[in-house]
């Protein structure tokens, strides 16, 4: 029965989220990588406060992040992909 349910788990890949490995089933969204770990702040508003996806299709433009060093990639548009570095306003300081 084991050897059956490791048959049909999904491949994983890593990525890095600011700065921290997690490991996911492939075919997930950056942003849904986001909710996994907890990063709940793609980036801050004028006023430092902290910002999050919105619409989850791309209207919103609030799910912004740094991707292997491209800024302004939507979060909810990109698809995970082993090795990325993905880079939120998590940590930022307003």
């Amino acid at each position: 029965m084991r050897d059956e349910l490791k048959a049909r788990q999904l491949p994983t890949l890593t990525v890095q989220i600011d700065g921290a490995p997690v490991a996911l089933p492939h075919a997930m969204t950056v942003l849904a990588a986001l909710m996994v770990a907890a990063r709940l702040c793609t980036r801050r508003g004028m006023d430092g406060a902290p910002r999050f996806a919105l619409c989850g299709i791309g209207l919103c433009q609030e799910c912004r992040v740094s991707i292997d060093g491209q800024a302004q990639r939507l979060a909810c548009q990109t698809f995970c992909r082993d090795g990325m570095r993905i880079v939120t306003a998590m940590d930022e300081r307003p």
